[in-house]
């Protein structure tokens, strides 16, 4: 069972991927709303995986991820996007996340993704 700390600006959203993670076996140990909260609680709570979204306000999802990165380099980052923003992936991916998923997304590729992440190193 992993630690996870879920950040999307949409309440719904955190919802629905808090939802499928505890149903597969997951802990939520925090859940941040934008990106300033998500970079104060990954550094509080260490989690084993953050989901981050990509456009939040107050700090952005790859600047987010740039500053987690940078304090914590192993961390395990998997951004969530929209449909058509593709092409920040690649952003994402240099400043540090480790995978992405594509919303509106699917509960098996959520799991996938998740587990493939989870078991690098």
């Amino acid at each position: 069972m992993a630690k996870i700390l879920v950040c999307d600006d949409s309440t719904f959203m955190r919802m629905m991927l808090k939802k499928v993670l505890i149903e597969n076996g997951h802990e939520v140990i925090a859940e941040a709303g934008d990106g300033k909260e998500a970079i104060q609680l990954h550094r509080k709570f260490r989690p084993d995986l953050t989901t981050m979204d990509i456009t939040m306000p107050k700090v952005d999802g790859i600047e987010a991820v740039r500053i987690i990165h940078k304090e914590q380099p192993l961390a395990r980052i998997i951004m969530v996007t929209a449909i058509g923003q593709r092409a920040i992936i690649t952003d994402a991916l240099k400043a540090g996340a480790s995978d992405f998923i594509v919303k509106p997304f699917d509960p098996a590729q959520v799991v996938s993704t998740v587990k493939k992440v989870l078991s690098l190193r």
